[in-house]
């Protein structure tokens, strides 16, 4: 029996270990979950490490908790107003686009497998849902920026199919261990949950924000402790209501993430570490949870899947949800590889083990190689896939770190932007004071090769200049127009 001080210093080393994992991930190209799986793996009863885990449970429990944070944080970072515009093609792919690959997938697993239809559809319904943890992980490590609206139509799909999946997997269970259920009970059931999870998602979002600007705290740490609150019985109460508590969680945050509040920019960065603390946790205890001695029979059945779910049933799944939608077959070909599996699917393959479904534990073992194939197929080819097809934006030649936090006391109604100064522009070569900028915009910092200058009213513009400002959107936009050579006002 471990001490209190040996746990801690375990979980102390694999948390710094998932921290440069996620640094050397950007390096090599491979998605850190990859990595963070790896490190639980090495550190489980099989690995070097040798710790003992084999409670599901508890790593089911883990795992929920740790989406639902999550979802929210993605939900926070999500702009509405890009959105928006992709709202039916998005919502399409989340739910069309999830169940014919859910059948696809599932009458493959049938004959590979040799299960009857029940069983190989269980199989197919936990690997539908992608991962936008995993996808944009690999776009921001590899620098990739998706052309015209793929990567909000993304953004969307990823942060919405998790509910489907989980209704798929949970009612084909229920199919599975009560046999004399009426099949036609679960559209009722999805509705409800999607209804419930929907209502209870907006409405929390809704009311948490006057709440928090009216709280008026006196010690800012507060704040986060109320939003973990938020998360918490936003997934709870939805949840005990029969509903999709993932699907409300990330309502609650989107509608949270396009509207003003107190400390909305330090609230955003607490939510965005913790998903990354919640994600290191997440994979290291389910990396634990696996035995690699049991995965070698499975090996091929679940290279094959894999590949049938890359190559087949997701293109299938894509181009059928969106057949109606103005979208290019280039873009189409491209959304379809970007289907990268994560962390849900391994989370639903304990649904099964509970539950004592028969051979749950071969499904558990044949979707993490199904996982982890998929990942690392499609995460190290994106970039490649994204400029043979043109749909890459060129990326700034460097990544530059903002220096400053701006943390508004009170409503948050501007933003910080960074504005690059144009070859071109009439700003270029004239002092700062002669620009006449809005009143309402507030020029804090201009990085110049590197370096950061605190500007006065006599700084001489150059081009390539970065102009870091404070302001609202309509002064930020006059301020991007000054920057701007004036042909590219014109049009």
């Amino acid at each position: 029996m471990l001490s209190i001080e040996q746990i801690l210093i375990i979980v102390a080393i694999l948390l710094a270990m998932g921290v440069v994992a996620s640094k050397a991930s950007s390096k090599l190209g491979v998605p850190a979950l990859l990595l963070f799986l790896l490190i639980g793996i090495l550190a489980g009863s099989e690995g070097p490490g040798r710790i003992p885990f084999d409670n599901v449970l508890i790593a089911q429990s883990v795992g929920v908790i740790a989406l639902a944070f999550i979802l929210f944080a993605g939900g926070l970072d999500t702009n509405w107003r890009l959105v928006s515009p992709v709202l039916w093609q998005g919502m399409s792919l989340a739910s069309i686009g999830v169940f014919v690959t859910a059948l696809l997938v599932g009458w493959f697993a049938t004959v590979l497998l040799r299960v009857d239809w029940l069983h190989g559809l269980l199989v197919g319904a936990i690997v539908s849902s992608t991962d936008a943890a995993a996808v944009f992980s690999v776009l921001g490590s590899q620098g990739i920026s998706l052309k015209g609206r793929i990567q909000p139509l993304l953004e969307l799909e990823s942060g919405t199919n998790d509910p489907m999946a989980v209704f798929l997997t949970i009612g084909i269970i229920q199919l599975i261990v009560s046999p004399a259920q009426n099949p036609w009970l679960l559209g009722t059931l999805f509705l409800k949950q999607m209804l419930v999870g929907g209502a209870v998602g907006w409405g929390t979002g809704r009311l948490a924000v006057p709440i928090i600007n009216r709280l008026n705290l006196e010690a800012e740490g507060l704040y986060s402790a109320f939003t973990v609150a938020i998360v918490l019985f936003a997934y709870g109460i939805t949840t005990a209501l029969e509903g999709s508590g993932f699907l409300a969680v990330y309502l609650a945050g989107v509608v949270m993430g396009n509207r003003d509040f107190v400390h909305r920019r330090s609230l955003t960065t607490f939510h965005n570490g913790l998903a990354w603390l919640m994600q290191i946790i997440l994979f290291l205890v389910l990396g634990l949870l696996v035995y690699p001695s049991r995965l070698r029979p499975v090996i091929g059945v679940s290279v094959l899947l894999a590949l049938f779910l890359v190559v087949v049933a997701r293109p299938v799944g894509v181009f059928i949800s969106l057949a109606f939608a103005k979208v290019g077959l280039r873009p189409k070909i491209l959304i379809s590889w970007i289907g990268l599996r994560g962390a849900v699917p391994i989370v639903l393959a304990t649904f099964p083990l509970l539950a004592g479904v028969r051979g749950a534990e071969i499904y558990f073992n044949i979707v993490f190689f199904t996982v982890s194939v998929s990942v690392l197929l499609q995460g190290t080819t994106i970039g490649w896939l994204a400029r043979k097809l043109r749909l890459q934006k060129p990326s700034p030649a460097t990544d530059r770190r903002f220096p400053l936090d701006i943390l508004p006391a009170g409503v948050d109604r501007s933003h910080v932007a960074e504005i690059t100064v144009s070859e071109g522009s009439l700003a270029v070569g004239k002092r700062v004071v002669s620009l006449r900028l809005p009143r309402e915009a507030h020029l804090m910092l201009v990085t110049r090769q590197g370096e950061h200058l605190v500007p006065r009213g006599s700084t001489t513009l150059r081009a390539g200049d970065v102009l870091s400002v404070l302001a609202d959107q309509t002064a930020l936009t006059k301020v991007d127009s000054v920057m701007k050579p004036p042909s590219i006002n014109k049009e």
